[in-house]
């Protein structure tokens, strides 16, 4: 099971409290479910990130050399050159079975609303 997480930048405050609350979590779901984070953000900015950050439960992603994962889930905010703010629940077969959109890029996804949509697709 996978989570995709993606950010505008780690490096702002809001992408900085998502990624440290999706790590806290990440934690506490066992080897069953890995979270990755992706933004635009240059790999080494987002290694510098997690060292300071003290993340170790998340996969940071680049997806700065060519958007393909911007543009293969429909992310891509093209004038800004950034990642919508998004949560994608993929089960075990591949298939995407929770979408949630943020709709103000300054704001928190629903992360109870992420969590109980992880235990649903878990137990399914």
């Amino acid at each position: 099971m996978v989570v995709l997480v993606s950010v505008p930048s780690v490096d702002t405050p809001v992408c900085d409290l998502e990624a440290k609350r999706f790590n806290q979590e990440a934690g506490k779901l066992g080897d069953d479910v890995v979270i990755l984070t992706i933004s635009m953000d240059l790999p080494f900015a987002q290694k510098r990130w997690c060292a300071a950050a003290g993340v170790e439960n998340l996969l940071l992603l680049s997806d700065h050399r060519d958007a393909s994962f911007g543009n293969s889930y429909g992310v891509l905010i093209k004038e800004l050159r950034l990642l919508a703010r998004t949560v994608f629940i993929v089960d075990r077969k591949g298939t995407v079975q929770y979408i949630q959109y943020v709709q103000e890029i300054t704001e928190e996804p629903d992360y109870e609303e992420v969590l109980a949509a992880l235990d649903r697709v878990l137990r399914s």
